[in-house]
């Protein structure tokens, strides 16, 4: 078997990664609109200039951490196993997702719930 060049790896993880962003982005913009629905009217009130650029800041670190995925892969496409990997590296993409969504939801259900009484 021919071994695989860099650019080669580079190039099939941007294919499968970039589309997949798109879905990650989703699914974390989707948490932080059904928090802010749920908190409704009240959440309205947490809307300031403030607070849309703190959520551009963690949408930015959210894709920053996304880029991690770029290591693992290449690492393991340059191993004995790249077939294998490439098979099932969407289970690294939903504990990925998981994990985001979760501090998503964290992150939101702070942001949007209303204040105590």
């Amino acid at each position: 078997m021919e071994a695989q060049t860099l650019r080669e790896s580079l190039t099939d993880a941007i294919r499968y990664w970039e589309p997949m962003r798109l879905a990650y982005n989703a699914v974390l913009a989707v948490i932080v609109l059904i928090y802010f629905w749920m908190g409704y009217p009240a959440s309205k009130m947490s809307l300031s200039v403030d607070a849309g650029l703190f959520i551009f800041l963690l949408a930015v670190l959210a894709n920053v951490a996304y880029c991690a995925v770029y290591l693992v892969d290449i690492f393991a496409q340059s191993s004995g196993y790249r077939e294998t990997w490439r098979k099932n590296r969407w289970v690294l993409f939903s504990i990925g997702l998981i994990f985001a969504g979760v501090l998503t939801r964290f992150w939101a259900a702070a942001m949007f719930s209303s204040p105590p009484k």
